[in-house]
């Protein structure tokens, strides 16, 4: 292949640029767009079909047939339409397609009326699907679903409950979720030993409760005990239920609470109403559901850091961005999760909940656009003759001290930060995570770069040593919420290390843990020149870019120089034949539940290339000025 002049990455970035900038909304914030998910719609249509509602047939039937339509050839689903199918996913689209032989209460309806042939036909192909991977006795598949998440119930037991509504086996054998436990105050959940994460609350109290009534305790104080303790864990699931509904913008989460409590309160109960409402209003046009209502601050903070990275933000986004992203802070006690105020979460609305991820990103973006603010602002102070602070920088500096002293108080004993809880960690989704402590400290540094407060130096020497302690040779860093569907273990050592070495680059960048950092993305490299999630996968514009961003400050160095050129040379090819913005399901929901995202590649081409740019050796241009020519290998996309 060709090589890749500095002036052709120039000219892709301009166009990434452009492409990113066009999906701005008019307040300054990008929204994205989950992908469609299997998962999502099958649960969705589970819940509305056991509402029983005749408005809800028309949902109920272009759910079964999109979910016929996403069905893979072996006969399963994934939970994206470009995902490998497993049997999680498989047995819920089975229960979804059972229970759409909707009977109303004045009179039963046909199977047909609400169905077609073409999903009777997708449930008999599911069912050769699921017998050769889970068994063929009810035991052996309810077995298979809690082997596939080992101690953590927290949707092994939604699963088979599902299940059991869907009439696909009895409710005997199920494990019960102990919803008295969620009576405890917050502060306690990480003594009690429960199977079931912090997040998962609302699934701990309505699975339980559904359960324990369609299977009761054969000992008459537990089961007393239990009936008892219903009405408290009720009035608590009615307090942490956001006010649109849908609990963590979840649509399978919401859906298992709507569901499990249906047959037990009817439609009408206030929790179950609100779950159906934000169901219907979730819906696609083309009659599928996203894993979630959409990332929107997660994916703003992003943005703004790569256009900043990119050489592209400027006064204008101060105004309008920053006031969104202050706006989106939480000021109170969350009623969920109990966090103190100061923390953001994912999205702006209400089923969000803050996270040491997107507080971190929260932090790092209005930093970026507070430098911005202030070129703007010396302007208009000029003109006016003031000198003192605007209010809108003093709003700025006192959000972010709340939000550097919240992810302060979420850091674990380990060193490490977890996602939105101190101290749980007996579950993965519970525990410190080498890509959120490389995020936090980010943030840190940047709040304090001169190390001059003593609780942020503090944080960043425990972080440290905790990102040393959890680097594996064979593995690198692992990150949380993102995997590869293809890898062995569904693990995507690559992207966990390239966040990591971003952190490295800023805390240490010439220390031992970064020189193995840009080792193993060297080695991890493809032949054409791009990154998939671990060594000797195939590459996408997600893997590639962010290896790119990890490895840029290390051009100097020959090995690192020529890997970058050919990363480059492959992406600047994917924006000029316009695939770039091709989505890979690489990013993991709750109970790693998978997903892809349409911005992804998009802002990640733009920090991608910004970076190549701004660490280029001679800021990428020789000294007659013309551009300086960067080899690709051949053979690239």
């Amino acid at each position: 292949m060709p090589g890749v002049s500095v002036e052709r990455i120039r000219s892709a970035l301009g166009a990434a640029i452009r492409g990113l900038r066009s999906r701005q909304g008019p307040e300054g914030s990008w929204e994205g767009r989950l992908s469609s998910s299997a998962l999502s719609t099958a649960t969705a249509v589970s819940a509305l079909a056991l509402a029983r509602r005749e408005a809800d047939l028309p949902l109920i039937s272009a759910g079964a047939d999109w979910l016929a339509g996403a069905q893979n050839a072996d006969g399963g689903w994934g939970d994206t339409t470009a995902s490998p199918s497993n049997i999680s996913t498989t047995f819920l689209a089975v229960a979804a397609l059972s229970l759409t032989a909707v009977r109303l209460p004045g009179g039963p309806l046909s199977e047909g009326t609400a169905v077609g042939d073409g999903v009777r036909r997708a449930r008999a192909r599911a069912e050769e699907y699921l017998s050769a991977k889970a068994g063929a006795t009810a035991a052996e598949r309810r077995a298979a679903i809690v082997a596939a998440y080992g101690k953590d119930r927290t949707f092994a037991v939604p699963i088979l409950v599902n299940c059991a509504l869907a009439g696909l086996w009895p409710w005997e054998g199920i494990p019960r979720l102990p919803f008295e436990l969620a009576l405890f105050p917050h502060g306690l959940y990480r003594f009690l030993r429960l199977h079931v994460v912090s997040y998962a609350l609302p699934a701990l109290i309505a699975v339980g409760i559904s359960g324990s009534r369609h299977d009761p305790p054969r000992s008459f104080l537990l089961r007393s005990l239990r009936r008892w303790c219903e009405p408290s864990a009720l009035r608590r699931l009615a307090r942490i239920q956001p006010e649109n509904g849908g609990f963590l913008e979840a649509i399978p989460l919401t859906s298992f609470v709507a569901m499990s409590l249906l047959p037990i309160l009817g439609p009408e109960h206030p929790v179950v109403r609100r779950c159906l409402e934000f169901i219907r209003a979730s819906v696609r046009p083309c009659g599928s559901w996203p894993i979630d209502t959409n990332l929107r601050a997660w994916l703003t903070t992003a943005s703004v850091m790569a256009l900043a990275e990119a050489g592209d933000l400027g006064p204008v986004d101060a105004e309008r961005t920053r006031p969104w992203l202050l706006a989106a802070q939480h000021r109170r006690v969350h009623p969920y999760t109990g966090a103190s105020p100061g923390g953001w979460a994912w999205t702006d609305l209400p089923g969000g909940v803050p996270d040491a991820d997107d507080t971190a990103g929260a932090i790092l973006a209005l930093i970026r656009l507070g430098d911005q603010g202030r070129l703007g602002d010396q302007g208009r102070l000029a003109e006016q003759g003031g000198l003192e602070e605007p209010s809108r920088l003093a709003e700025q500096r006192s959000a972010l001290r709340e939000g550097i002293r919240w992810l302060l108080d979420l850091q674990n004993s380990d060193g490490g930060w977890p996602t939105f809880c101190r101290g749980w960690g007996r579950l993965p989704f519970d525990q410190s995570a080498p890509d959120l402590t490389a995020h936090a400290l980010r943030a840190l540094h940047a709040f304090d770069p001169q190390g001059l407060d003593a609780a942020c130096s503090r944080a960043r020497r425990a972080g440290t040593a905790y990102l040393e302690r959890n680097w594996s040779e064979s593995a690198a860093w692992r990150p949380l919420w993102f995997g590869d569907p293809h890898a062995e273990d569904q693990a995507n050592p690559v992207l966990g290390t390239a966040r990591v070495l971003r952190a490295l680059a800023e805390l240490e960048p010439r220390g031992r843990l970064a020189q193995r950092g840009v080792q193993f993305l060297l080695d991890a490299q493809g032949p054409d020149g791009s990154w998939g999630g671990a060594p000797g996968l195939g590459g996408t514009v997600e893997e590639t870019a962010l290896a790119l961003s990890a490895l840029a400050p290390w051009q100097e160095i020959e090995e690192v120089r020529r890997a970058v050129e050919r990363g480059a040379g492959c992406l600047v090819e994917r924006v000029e034949d316009g695939t770039w913005n091709k989505t890979a399901p690489i990013g993991l929901y709750f109970a790693r539940l998978w997903y892809a995202e349409e911005l992804y590649p998009l802002i990640w081409t733009v920090e991608a290339l910004g970076r190549v740019l701004a660490f280029l050796p001679g800021r990428g241009a020789d000294p007659d000025g013309s551009a300086s020519p960067m080899a690709c290998a051949s053979g690239s996309n």
